[in-house]
């Protein structure tokens, strides 16, 4: 039974991974490519050398060689540290390029010329976000600047994740250099932002969690209420007012973006004018909350 379950988790991630990335794709072939506007990654790469030099080989093709250099290199550099997602992303990526352009012809579904580039970007940003935050949910990717980014803070005591940005610029920023015009590189900037909101709207947007604290003379009251009426723990921990000196219960509370509205109202009926900070944590473990993967 453990087995058949594993399995079926297994299939179930490989299906998200491929529909990730086929919108992902889809967003390039329908909307950035037919406007000329080039994002970042390896995508970014492809598209720009297919525009500068009139590369025969399709975008696809363009992407599975650059891609597969880069698997090369970073076995060399890095060894085994690629798993079968990796391979899988790159291999599938290159392969819905050549689907939505090469047999089903996607950029002639729309009217590019009546969307407008902004639109084009808006739209194209939004559908790579999806599609890019649908795959990473499942632990998979699309190989490219992830393994350059692996390969330069292994040397450099620099994040991967700014890595990959500062080579998302770069890149958007050397398509000046095949349209000379300043506005698709802006169209480019628009879809990297774009795109790096979408994705953290999918991956942590229902995941995103609050502290709240509250300093109230009917703390304790408020507390009870929390936890019988939204099911949420509260801590009360000692203060002090550097000014008055006057001893006071400090209530902090961890909940959950759909919980904040309800605590705020009974925090309001409670004691309206109590004093509340409000703020936006980067993770929340334990019981209730995520679960910490090491």
């Amino acid at each position: 039974m453990q087995i058949f379950k594993k399995k079926h988790q297994i299939i179930l991630s490989y299906v998200v991974i491929t529909l990730g990335i086929m919108i992902y794709t889809f967003g390039w072939a329908a909307f950035m490519l037919p406007a000329k506007i080039v994002g970042g990654g390896v995508s970014g790469i492809s598209s720009t050398l297919n525009l500068a030099v009139g590369v025969p080989l399709p975008i696809g093709i363009i992407n599975l060689i650059i891609n597969a250099i880069l698997v090369l290199i970073g076995f060399k550099v890095l060894g085994s540290r690629f798993g079968a997602n990796t391979i899988y992303g790159i291999i599938m990526s290159s392969l819905c390029f050549i689907l939505w352009q090469q047999v089903l012809h996607v950029e002639n579904l729309f009217n590019v010329a009546e969307f407008g580039n902004f639109m084009c970007a808006i739209i194209g940003g939004a559908l790579c976000g999806v599609g890019i935050g649908m795959t990473f949910s499942m632990g998979g990717n699309s190989g490219g600047t992830d393994i350059i980014a692996l390969i330069i803070s292994k040397f450099y005591n620099i994040s991967p994740g700014k890595v990959i940005m500062y080579l998302d610029i770069v890149i958007i920023g050397c398509s000046y250099f095949v349209s000379y015009k300043i506005e698709n590189v802006v169209f480019g900037y628009i879809v990297m932002m774009v795109m790096t909101y979408v994705l953290d709207m999918v991956l942590d947007g229902n995941k995103q969690s609050y502290q709240i604290m509250v300093f109230s003379a009917k703390n304790d009251e408020i507390g009870e209420a929390v936890t019988k009426e939204v099911g949420r723990g509260a801590t009360l921990l000692d203060g002090e007012g550097c000014y008055s000196q006057n001893s006071l219960k400090v209530l902090i509370i961890m909940a959950h973006k759909t919980d904040k509205p309800h605590i705020m109202q009974i925090i309001h009926r409670i004691d309206g004018n109590a004093f509340i900070s409000v703020s936006k944590t980067q993770g929340v473990y334990g019981k209730n909350f995520e679960k910490l993967k090491l």
